[in-house]
């Protein structure tokens, strides 16, 4: 039984503004109209005798997986939920621990959903070859063949001696090298980028992991001992999730055991961590180098990254330059500086501000909401709610709100009564009235909202039914 383990809980920081903590780098459309998740997705299906996966991600995003997964029919294993990141160690755990309660000699196929692979042949034809050595207990990690001295990724080196055709015994992990150390190891033939890819015996990881790491494996195993199913989702026990340790797999185990192996991977890899690689693996020749993404117009542009996502962008005599619009903010950077973009997002985080959390546009399990204006004591929203979803059943005790329907069809509660209402109408919901937002069509719903009050934070709201399991927060 070959279980595919995604694991999707970064925050790509790396990748702001586009990427928030709340809409990540995985689950946006970076190279094409599939997101780096649903890439993933499709991607692993491609293996042979692969089934459908286990996820693993954070709590906060567990509808725009599930969305993302229904956009594409596919089925999953479950969709596991970490109530806060211990990193992967712990993650890899507790998936094994669910792949062993339902096959004993399941084999994980763990890999990040955040990775761009342009050439799928050669990657599933790399994952089988890890796949053949898991017989006897080997933990199989995939080196990335490099192309260039690279700083930003730690590495691996590889014992001369395969143990069969293009495998080898791991030597050694090494941290992210100054460019003189890489350029070393890239002339030297023995060290492969670490891809954070893995394969191996789900028993066989869980017996290295008693071994070095037991403390992880005792409070997974109790996070999963006592796991609620919740629709679609596995929701891993708090209190004993956040009791475990948080350690990467590498430090954990692959750096430890004497049962590592790396298989070279040459398949167009990126791991997308910067403005920078994003322009390397989406430049197209013949275009000055450029990248040009939305309502854009360039002139005498060369090397440069350029992506409008609400308004036009017009550059002139710019190089080597990275910009990048969303509707509440822009980043210029230096293609050499990208890597520095982490601390502006840090910075926005130090100084109470939400621009590093969400875009403008904030997705629900129902749909999605933007702002459209807001000033003391009124805020408008544009409001679209997807074929056959619901909002809660709610009140608010320092708003009142006005509903006008653009688009569709809405099915209205509004205290005891039932309302039906088409384009161009509108409903008034008095405060501390109880009220839901239903389409029952089978076009999306788009309303525009009008609230009024004294307070108009998100926290104001009182949930008395849901069919999401959200608390009433």
């Amino acid at each position: 039984m070959i279980v595919p383990v995604i694991l999707s809980g970064g925050s790509g920081t790396r990748l702001w503004p586009l990427s928030r903590s709340a809409y990540p780098k995985q689950f946006i459309p970076l190279t094409d109209e599939k997101s780096l998740f649903q890439q993933t997705l499709q991607r692993i299906s491609d293996i042979p005798e692969a089934g459908d996966a286990l996820i693993v991600c954070n709590e906060e995003h567990r509808f725009m997986v599930a969305e993302q997964m229904r956009q594409l029919d596919r089925d999953s294993l479950g969709i596991m939920l970490e109530p806060v990141g211990r990193n992967t160690a712990p993650a890899i755990a507790c998936a094994a621990l669910h792949a062993l309660s339902l096959n004993q000699d399941a084999v994980l196929l763990v890999t990040p959903s955040d990775h761009v692979i342009r050439d799928n042949e050669k990657f599933v034809a790399t994952m089988l070859q890890g796949l053949d050595s898991v017989a006897d207990g080997s933990l199989v990690t995939f080196g990335i063949v490099p192309d260039k001295p690279e700083t930003g990724y730690g590495y691996i080196r590889k014992q001369t001696n395969s143990i069969s055709p293009g495998v080898f015994p791991v030597a050694e992990f090494v941290e992210k090298p100054d460019l003189e150390t890489a350029q070393t190891y890239l002339d030297s033939g023995d060290f492969y980028w670490n891809s954070g890819m893995f394969v191996f015996r789900a028993d066989a990881y869980l017996q290295e992991l008693k071994q070095f790491h037991p403390e992880i494996l005792q409070a997974a195993g109790k996070a999963c001992e006592l796991i609620k199913s919740d629709m679609d989702f596995l929701r891993l026990d708090k209190e004993a999730f956040t009791a475990c340790p948080s350690e990467s797999i590498d430090y954990a185990v692959m750096e430890k055991t004497e049962k590592s192996v790396v298989v070279p991977m040459d398949a167009g890899w990126s791991d997308v961590g910067s403005w920078s690689a994003l322009a390397d693996v989406t430049v197209e020749e013949g275009n000055g180098g450029n990248v040009v993404q939305g309502d854009v117009l360039i002139k005498g542009v060369s090397n440069s990254y350029l992506r409008s996502e609400n308004r036009m962008i017009a550059g002139v005599g710019l190089d080597n330059l990275i910009v990048v619009e969303t509707a509440d903010a822009v980043l210029v950077a230096d293609k050499a500086h990208v890597q520095d973009v982490k601390e502006i997002v840090e910075e926005l985080k130090s100084s109470g501000r939400c621009e590093h959390i969400s875009h403008v546009r904030v997705y629900r399990p129902w749909g999605n909401y933007e702002t459209v204006d807001e000033c003391d004591r009124f805020k408008v929203k544009r409001i679209v709610v997807n074929p056959g979803a619901s909002l809660s059943l709610q009140q608010h005790h320092h708003r009142a709100e006005h509903w006008v329907v653009v688009k569709g069809t809405a099915q209205i509660t509004k205290g005891e009564k039932e309302i039906m209402l088409t384009e161009d109408q509108s409903v008034y919901i008095p405060l501390g009235t109880k009220h839901r937002l239903t389409n029952p069509g089978l076009i999306p719903l788009e309303i525009v909202e009008v609230q009024t009050g004294s307070y108009l934070g998100e926290d104001d709201i009182v949930r008395f039914s849901d069919e999401y399991g959200r608390d009433n927060c």
